[in-house]
């Protein structure tokens, strides 16, 4: 086991560690992530790739934490803002480096949001330790968040936040931009899945728990099999004629826009979801609505990528995205790049004249039985 430097050796505890390991009081969690991390990492589009870098003691069990979290595609432990330029294991144990063990973490923010991966992380360390973490002590175990983008210092510092009203010390983690990162020798990376008796200074049965809490699993079930444009059928213009109220008409059929505030949704943040006002394809959840004070429905994203379509809309000399839906091809409203910053950034602009709202207690009897999983 890592021992406290002040009973031996930094470096001979390093090299014994290397030789030996330790068994470890942890054990993988029984949970299973609904996709691989390669599945992940295959399906994942470039606009939802993310990285952070976490440091949290020993990158052996925060590793092996992370990597259970459906939505995080890639890990690697290495050494972070430090003094010393491509550092060795034996370097970064006699404390002089400057640099934290630090795991490297790339995630689909489609299925794992920033504020997610950090919930997860704050679960296996304890902020209030300088220095140490488990049973290791030291600069090079001190708990670390390190970012590349300012977004994600806003995230970082809100989740702090929150996670200081369960502590009375004060939490000591260090926030601060990615400086420096030199991946780990090899025999470090993945360590835990090639030495499953090997030290880890964390509960690994944690990630399992954190799974059904942030109910993880459920963003990574394979929505886009189930919801499938042939299965809604569009109706033909005369028939929406007399189906259509004259402003759900004209917003979707002649792309006109319908009054804020007064409209039939924005203020509805009943449980359910809501779907294509004229061929029924779900299209958006109100796990994802929030109020943004436009006056009009807004969401975070759609139930899935697929149901909406984008293009440039150049209209009223303005420049826009406009949003469409996919299987009646029925005008939306826009996407903007002022949605909540933890939720992805995106707020999608709806009219409510577009869409049809079915409440979460008549999904079965209208056929949308399988979106109850939105609601677990």
């Amino acid at each position: 086991m890592k021992k406290s430097y002040t009973i031996f050796n930094r470096l001979s505890i390093c090299l014994l560690l290397i030789v030996s390991g330790c068994t470890a009081k942890a054990v993988p969690s029984d949970i299973q992530r609904n996709e691989t991390m390669e599945e992940t990492k295959m399906n994942v589009k470039e606009e939802d790739k993310r990285t952070i870098y976490l440091a949290g003691g020993c990158f052996w069990g925060v590793e092996a934490f992370m990597k259970q979290l459906p939505g995080i595609y890639d890990t690697e432990v290495g050494y972070a803002n430090g003094i010393t330029e491509e550092p060795t294991y034996q370097q970064v144990c006699t404390g002089t480096t400057g640099h934290a063990e630090t795991v490297k973490i790339s995630y689909d923010q489609s299925k794992i949001t920033a504020e997610e991966v950090l919930k997860g992380y704050f679960k296996i360390i304890d902020p209030t330790l300088e220095n140490r973490q488990g049973n290791d002590f030291g600069a090079q175990y001190r708990t670390g968040i390190y970012y590349l983008n300012d977004d994600d210092k806003i995230i970082i510092d809100q989740v702090i936040e929150d996670q200081q009203t369960h502590y009375s010390k004060p939490i000591v983690t260090e926030v601060k931009p990615l400086e420096n990162y030199y991946p780990a020798e090899e025999y470090h990376q993945d360590y835990l899945d090639k030495n499953p008796n090997g030290y880890c200074h964390i509960d690994l049965s944690k990630a399992g728990e954190f799974i059904e809490e942030e109910q993880l699993n459920r963003k990574n079930v394979d929505l886009a099999s189930q919801i499938k444009a042939e299965n809604y059928p569009i109706p033909s213009k005369e028939e929406l004629l007399k189906t259509l109220t004259p402003i759900q008409f004209a917003v979707t059929q002649n792309n006109d826009t319908e009054r804020p505030y007064t409209n039939e949704y924005a203020d509805n943040f009943e449980e359910g979801i809501y779907v294509d006002i004229v061929s029924g394809e779900p299209l958006f959840s109100s796990a994802d609505k929030f109020q943004s004070g436009c006056g009009w429905p807004s969401f975070t994203k759609p139930i899935i990528d697929e149901v909406i379509t984008e293009q440039q809309d150049n209209s009223f000399n303005m420049n826009r995205t406009e949003v469409r839906s996919r299987a009646a091809d029925i005008h939306l409203g826009h996407v903007f790049d002022d949605g909540p910053k933890d939720k992805g950034g995106l707020r999608y602009c709806i009219n409510s004249a577009s869409i049809r709202f079915i409440p979460k207690k008549d999904l079965k009897k209208e056929g949308y039985d399988y979106l109850n999983i939105l609601f677990e």
